[in-house]
């Protein structure tokens, strides 16, 4: 019998980290899941599940994270906030907070986690970005600024980490249908406009699932956004055109 896998998930209390927690844990993975909510929490160690309180806004959480967890096989870096406004109306505040949670802590928790998977030659580091890090939509250019420094990062950590047989995946979905929509765009205009192309959290869960038992550079969900983001590269224009209908509605 092999031991099972240690998976640390950020943001595991509410979404995509939540689902993939419980999916996990039914895959006899031994799971570490951080988050905020202390009522959610305590349903996933009736499960079972190992928890951590953690909130990724307060300065010391990385250290808390790194101290109560052995060192993992597997990171989903889940964790992530969004407040859909234009560039000019989004606040100081809003913009630190997007910076710290979805670029600052999962830079510095890898710096601290990844030495050791260095020294044992194995690991699996799984950064949930955005389709939005790909092509960038009009009310979301901080959250999109966020996502395309988390890609950039994972991309070069790859390189870096490759030698060492540690695998370095980003998931790019597109638009899913969580709470985290309704607390980044108050208006509601944005999970109407899309409602017909929002992915479910079951959906984004399996992929993870898929891609830890199989590893990939990248997986983009829906399959056809990944197309989308390889044109924009090429006629950024068009894509721009044709998109910003969708998004730019006040």
């Amino acid at each position: 019998m092999h031991k099972p896998k240690t998976v640390l998930i950020t943001g595991a209390t509410s979404g995509v980290g939540l689902q993939v927690s419980k999916d996990l844990h039914l895959k006899g993975y031994n799971v570490y899941a951080t988050g905020r909510s202390k009522i959610v929490l305590k349903e996933l160690e009736s499960l079972g599940i190992h928890t951590i309180e953690a909130d990724l806004l307060v300065e010391d959480s990385v250290e808390k994270v790194t101290n109560l967890c052995p060192t993992p096989d597997i990171v989903v870096f889940s964790a992530g906030i969004g407040t859909f406004a234009l560039a000019h109306d989004t606040t100081d505040e809003q913009i630190e907070q997007m910076m710290r949670v979805n670029v600052t802590v999962p830079m510095k928790l890898t710096s601290r986690i990844l030495p050791n998977m260095l020294e044992r030659k194995s690991g699996h580091l799984i950064y949930v970005a955005s389709q939005a890090g790909k092509v960038a939509t009009p009310k979301a250019s901080v959250y999109a600024a966020t996502k395309h420094a988390l890609l950039g990062y994972a991309n070069a950590t790859r390189m870096e980490v490759q030698p060492y047989g540690i695998h370095v995946t980003t998931i790019n979905p597109g638009p899913i249908d969580t709470p985290f929509l309704d607390l980044a765009d108050s208006t509601g205009t944005y999970k109407t406009s899309l409602k017909k192309f929002l992915l479910s959290v079951s959906e984004v869960s399996n992929a993870i699932v898929r891609v830890i038992e199989r590893p990939e550079r990248e997986v983009n969900l829906p399959w056809y956004m990944g197309i989308s983001s390889k044109v924009y590269s090429i006629a950024p224009g068009v894509i721009e055109r044709v998109g910003r209908k969708f998004f730019a509605k006040k």
